[in-house]
């Protein structure tokens, strides 16, 4: 076993171990951001859509700096039907995405990952119209992880790291704890918590609400460990790792889940679609080498 991958698995078990501690609540709220189904364009399909050299027009700014509700809208279309009215974002990406809620994807047909924005790998298949013409997407159809946007001193002030997965409380009367928050830290983003407009009703949440707290444990994400002293028979024998020689299933993960156990998944490793729904599910802990 390497050392970067002894160094991923300590990693995780120092999360795990951070994850059973004593919860506590922090007592600074965040603002929530509730994202309704929309698409980001690429320059390319951007043209096809709209027209060549077509540019978009900034129709509201919003609460991530840089971005923006476009004027522009689209159709977006499944096996089982399609949803008008689709409201393009700003600014452009290098590969068009389209994100949308679960309640969507029953009218669409359709059974797209929880992903990070921009982690399109084998995402979902989706078509999309616009006025000038239509594309068809491989990939490219994601439900959002939930995440919260934090700049550094506000990762700092909160104790915790890029990446690192955490648990929010928010609403009021219908609040709600959500598990498997990713914490994405970057100098471009303004301090929030998104969801989608599914997880904004089950909590009775509305955009702009400021009732998000932060649940940390006692053992804090910013607390150092000793690699030197964490040797890697130590790390066995704290948590299983399994690594997956051909083909990563639903059960493989299930089973991995059961047992406790780190998913090592080599490079040239498949990894189904379903498998990787899992994984987000039941917040299996996985190296992907």
């Amino acid at each position: 076993m390497d050392q970067e991958l002894l160094k991923e698995i300590i990693t995780k078990i120092v999360a795990k171990i951070a994850a059973n501690s004593i919860i506590s609540v922090n007592p600074q709220p965040f603002q929530i951001g509730v994202s309704n189904r929309h698409v980001h364009l690429s320059e390319k399909d951007l043209d096809l859509l709209f027209g060549q050299g077509y540019k978009l027009r900034t129709q509201k700014e919003l609460s991530q700096p840089g971005q923006y509700a476009a004027k522009e809208i689209v159709m977006i279309a499944g096996p089982k039907g399609c949803i008008e009215q689709v409201r393009v974002l700003g600014r452009i990406r290098k590969q068009t995405q389209v994100e949308v809620s679960r309640s969507d994807t029953f009218k669409l047909g359709v059974n797209p990952p929880i992903r990070e924005s921009g982690k399109l790998d084998s995402s979902g298949e989706i078509t999309v119209i616009g006025p000038m013409g239509s594309i068809h997407l491989k990939e490219g159809l994601i439900i959002a992880q939930r995440h919260i946007h934090m700049q550094p001193s506000d990762a700092e002030a909160y104790g915790v790291i890029d990446g690192q997965a955490v648990k929010v409380k928010a609403g009021g009367e219908r609040g709600l704890i959500f598990d498997n928050v990713v914490v994405r830290v970057n100098n471009n983003f303004a301090l929030e918590f998104h969801i989608d407009t599914d997880e904004a009703n089950g909590a009775g949440i509305k955009h702009g609400d400021i009732t998000a707290y932060l649940l940390s444990s006692q053992f804090s994400a910013s607390s150092k460990v000793d690699s030197s002293t964490y040797t890697e028979e130590k790390a066995i024998k704290e948590e299983l790792v399994e690594e997956p020689k051909k083909l990563v299933t639903e059960q493989t993960v299930r089973d991995a889940f059961n047992k406790k156990a780190v998913l090592a998944i080599n490079k040239g490793i498949i990894c189904t679609p379903l498998a990787r729904d899992v994984i987000k599910e039941l917040g299996v802990s996985v190296i992907w080498k």
